[in-house]
């Protein structure tokens, strides 16, 4: 296993100005030491690392770092720039920059080295001697942990003169005074806070904990305690105890700085803060004693808290992971206060799976959509499952296979038609769970657990009154809205413990069913039939307008939250099939395969134009765009969104009008050309499909012809057109 960081990925002389730069620079450095194999794809990793969050932090340093498919091993490299690089942080540039790259299977021992490093960078003496340092051998070492950081010379003095000040006031009465105690107080274990902070390898909150567990071990108090605090008689009140969480998306050096962070601060206030962190390297939990006797919580995360139940009830705050580095000590006294007020926490709600990241300042309509998503990315499978499973049944079976009878009460083992009704059969009840899945995760994005309960019922309901997929939608709202506002009521410590299993389940599936059988079900009921007709008479310049809307969507965000939205439009529609229903849903999948084929056939007619992660990226993207997948083309737009989103939009808008035109029709909600035989008009719709992907192709080429030479996109040169001939042919 080779050594974290070595002289060679020393740069004590950063030239760049940039962060993106600053990384490409260290990058190299890895690049040469054979510790990254990718030099274009792993800075798209960091890239994309960083786009969730800034990684500079206070105090002039920049940490930026990823998980990587193109790292072969735990690296580390670093750079000190005299002019600073803006990486985001709240006071200004950063002088020195940690590029930390982690393997995607990363070791823990590795992890466990860097976790160590993040801690350090919180000490000042740590950053100030890597300030100073002049030699990348002494560097690298200091950074491994092999040399001590040295205290600078100004300061050695500092640790001294606190002893006298100290122990002068038990020497003033002169030599007639008994020594004895004042004596012994001055070789006993130090007591004062002057004293802990002398060089003894511990914390000052380490040399007290070691302190309380040693006094009862003599049996008694010494005569220096005796003598010198006569008045200590009654126990000293148990300080405040702050159990806290921090995490990050890549789990590597934010989690571990809070967490130092957040104990310091602990210290310096006279509170016993422990933290667990959860890291790449996994997480040990906190004892549950310690959490049950803790007097309030701090969650400092920017991804789902692992088993946040444990923490249900007690005063909390929730922050992002940065907020814990930067004002640990507002959050401590924020958690103190509301514990002084007697606030007691909700019960425990984790983050939804796209709900994660979120910042207590988004606006609702930020807030909606990741409900939103949150039910339809729980959808998704049972789309795919159950619509793959009647794709194949009518494959097999034809389209009258929705007759047949139950294949409980008649299947034939030799028949094919039995075989494709049991697919059928089996495909309509996965089918069955789309809206009630949809609602039951919606809630669960807004409210947690408590909100399935609830959620399931609406969608249920939502079904059996033929709301269908918007009123599972509204279920869904309804029911997070309902769980959250019982949430919020305060309620008796002794009842705390059968909420989340009796009390919310119970009221909150009796509030939202009176809701859904009695007031909004039928107006949405009304308005889903609507829907449906007008779906089902669309003909002419009015579903051709419809397929461009939806081809813009599908290909807007790649996958994203408006790619979603329209493929569940889409999807809903196939619960109750129709003419309309079936074209909304074969424009849909027509779109959602343009961009990553557009991008695939661009980087072989027009390879120089791309770089080389980008030329392997497409090859891979031929497969994803025939089978649906539109996040294929997330690597061509993430290097490049301002040509790639445009293009593929484009091409899109495109498709998705001809598929409309020509009257395709699709039943299968997924599957790409591999369904092309349940496909009405399948040759058609491979035209439709061929000719946005062709506009597309033409205008990325075109947009990224017209711009001008980069480092990383190098003016084409005789070479490269010989290629790029040779490609074509």
């Amino acid at each position: 296993m080779s050594e974290l960081i070595t002289a060679e990925l020393v740069d004590l002389d950063l030239s760049a100005e940039t962060k993106d730069a600053a990384a490409r620079s260290l990058a190299e450095r890895m690049v040469t030491s054979g510790r990254v194999t990718d030099l274009e794809g792993f800075l798209a990793d960091i890239a994309a690392r960083e786009a969730q969050m800034p990684t500079g932090l206070d105090g002039g340093i920049g940490i930026p770092h990823c998980r990587s498919e193109h790292v072969t091993e735990p690296t580390l490299a670093f750079g000190r720039s005299a002019s600073g690089i803006d990486f985001g942080a709240p006071d200004g540039p950063a002088d020195l920059i940690f590029l930390i790259a982690a393997p995607a299977g990363g070791d823990a021992d590795h992890l466990s080295i860097l976790s160590t490093l993040a801690r350090h960078l919180m000490d000042e003496t740590f950053t100030g001697a890597l300030r100073s340092a002049t030699e990348p051998e002494r560097t690298a070492a200091l950074i491994r942990g092999d040399e001590p950081a040295a205290v600078p010379e100004t300061a050695v003095p500092e640790p001294a003169v606190p002893e006298p000040e100290v122990a002068g006031p038990a020497a003033e009465p002169g030599p007639e005074r008994d020594a004895g105690p004042a004596q012994a107080t001055t070789d006993a274990a130090p007591t004062t806070p002057a004293a802990a902070e002398a060089p003894t390898g511990r914390t000052p909150a380490e040399t007290a904990t070691k302190a309380a567990a040693e006094a009862p071990a003599s049996g008694a108090p010494s005569e220096a305690a005796t003598d010198t605090t006569p008045d200590a008689t009654p126990a000293p009140a148990a300080p405040f105890r702050i159990v806290a969480i921090t995490s990050c998306p890549t789990g590597i050096a934010h989690t571990y700085m809070a967490a130092e962070s957040l104990e310091k601060a602990g210290q310096a206030a006279g509170v016993e803060v422990f933290v667990e962190t959860q890291g790449s390297a996994g997480f040990k939990r906190l004892d549950p004693q310690l959490v049950a006797d803790a007097d309030g919580v701090i969650f400092a995360h920017d991804v789902e808290v692992r088993e946040k139940e444990r923490f249900a009830g007690k005063p909390t705050v929730d922050v992002g992971v940065k907020a814990g580095i930067n004002r640990p000590a507002e959050l401590i006294a924020e958690v103190r206060q509301k514990a002084a007020h007697g606030e007691a926490g909700a019960p425990a709600r984790a983050a939804a799976p796209m709900d994660k990241g979120a910042d207590a300042g988004d606006g609702f309509a930020t807030r909606l959509r990741k409900w939103l998503m949150t039910g339809v990315s729980y959808m998704v499978p049972f789309v795919a499952a159950g619509g793959l499973l009647i794709a194949l049944a009518f494959a097999i079976g034809g389209y009258t296979i929705n007759k047949a009878p139950s294949v409980a009460e008649h299947f034939i083992w030799t028949e094919s038609a039995s075989w494709a009704a049991l697919l059928f059969q089996i495909g309509g009840v996965a089918f069955g769970f789309l809206v009630p899945v949809l609602a039951g995760f919606i809630a669960y994005g807004m409210a947690d657990r408590p909100g399935l309960v609830p959620g399931f019922v609406g969608g249920a309901i939502a079904l059996t009154i033929n709301a269908g997929f918007l009123g599972g939608l509204i279920a869904g709202l309804i029911a997070g809205a309902v769980v959250m506002a019982i949430q919020r009521v305060r309620i008796p410590p002794v009842l705390r413990g059968i909420m989340p299993v009796v009390v919310i389940p119970l009221i909150s599936s009796a509030i939202v069913g009176f809701l859904m059988f009695l007031v909004i079900g039928k107006p949405i009921a009304a308005l889903q039939k609507g829907l449906t007709d007008w779906l089902s008479g669309l003909t002419g310049a009015n579903a051709i307008i419809l397929g461009v809307i939806l081809g813009l969507m599908m290909c807007f965000d790649l996958g994203g939250p408006l790619n979603k939205v329209a493929y569940a439009f889409a999807v809903g529609g196939l619960a109750n099939p129709n003419e309309g229903s079936l074209k909304v849903m074969a424009a849909v999948m027509a779109a959602g395969m343009v961009p990553p084929l557009a991008m695939a056939l661009a980087t072989t007619v027009r390879s120089r134009l791309f770089t080389k992660a980008e030329r392997e990226n497409g090859k891979a993207a031929w497969v994803l765009g025939a089978s649906f997948i539109t996040e294929g083309a997330i690597p061509f737009a993430a290097a490049d969104p301002l040509r790639v989103i445009p293009s593929a939009m484009a091409g899109g808008a495109v498709t998705g009008a001809l598929s409309m035109a020509f009257g395709c029709t699709l039943r299968a909600p997924h599957g790409g050309i591999f369904v092309v035989p349940l496909i009405g008009q399948p040759l058609l719709y491979l035209l439709a499909i061929a000719a946005g992907t062709a506009v597309s192709t033409a205008l990325v080429i075109l947009l990224k012809g017209l711009r001008k030479p980069s480092p990383t996109h190098p003016a084409p040169s005789p070479a490269d057109d010989e290629a790029e001939v040779t490609v074509a042919a």
